[in-house]
């Protein structure tokens, strides 16, 4: 299926998730996925509100993109922040950088910074929109266009699922959308700071998060295994 085609899958799973499944709302992490997504919905989809989770341990580049976005676009992108108190409990007990202890901790600080605000971001909406492709990790080959979320109770719409990585810089190539700098620096994933490095050549798409866990599985909680339907 060439770009063009994909690009017009694309457009109708989104008019689908906005007519059917309204409110509808896409989480952007900035990166080059969603970016595509952000480029699609904040020029088609006006009633599509789009928002980011700022987990208080972002790259600067991330925030640097975010203000471009904004000003690009001429769109508001909600942010979320993780709880004060949820995030200060968590540091005090267990230190600024416990996520490196072990993969307990490193989930449990997932869940603050991202799981709960993300819940939060999601609260009476119909549907959320994610930049989820089948090709990034074994966990995510059966991601369909739309997903019943039963861990937040709403859809989950996927409009990039059989996109290739040279499908989506292609679509950023071709309609000169601004991306996050850190892919540059060989970043396949945007995700936290000290969670996130540049994977190496042949390396997994996944292999640049939480590189130091022996676990294949390479995921914060906001994307569970769902059902299709």
């Amino acid at each position: 299926m060439v770009l063009e085609e994909k690009t017009k899958q694309a457009l109708g799973v989104l008019e689908r998730a906005a007519a059917d499944h309204a409110p509808a709302v896409l989480a952007t992490s900035l990166g080059a996925e969603d970016m595509v997504l952000t480029d699609l919905v904040a020029k088609r989809f006006p009633a599509v509100e789009i928002f980011t989770l700022d987990t208080g341990r972002l790259n600067p580049e991330t925030y640097e993109l975010l203000a471009e976005v904004r000003s690009r676009y001429g769109r508001g992108i909600r942010v979320y922040f993780p709880d004060a108190a949820e995030v200060e409990a968590f540091v005090n007990q267990h230190g600024p950088n416990a996520f490196y202890e072990g993969v307990g901790l490193r989930k449990t600080c997932c869940y603050v910074r991202k799981v709960a605000p993300l819940k939060r971001a999601l609260a009476g909406k119909g549907a959320w929109i994610t930049g989820l492709r089948r090709e990034q990790s074994p966990e995510r080959q059966e991601v369909a266009l739309i997903e019943w979320d039963a861990a937040n109770g709403l859809y989950k719409v996927n409009p990039l699922a059989d996109w290739t990585n040279e499908d989506v810089w292609a679509y950023l190539r071709a309609h000169g959308v601004p991306c996050n700098r850190l892919h540059d620096r060989g970043y396949a994933s945007i995700g936290c700071a000290p969670c996130t490095r540049p994977i190496r050549p042949g390396e997994d798409f996944r292999a640049g998060r939480w590189w130091w866990e022996e676990s294949a599985e390479k995921e914060c909680g906001l994307h569970p295994v769902p059902a299709s339907v």
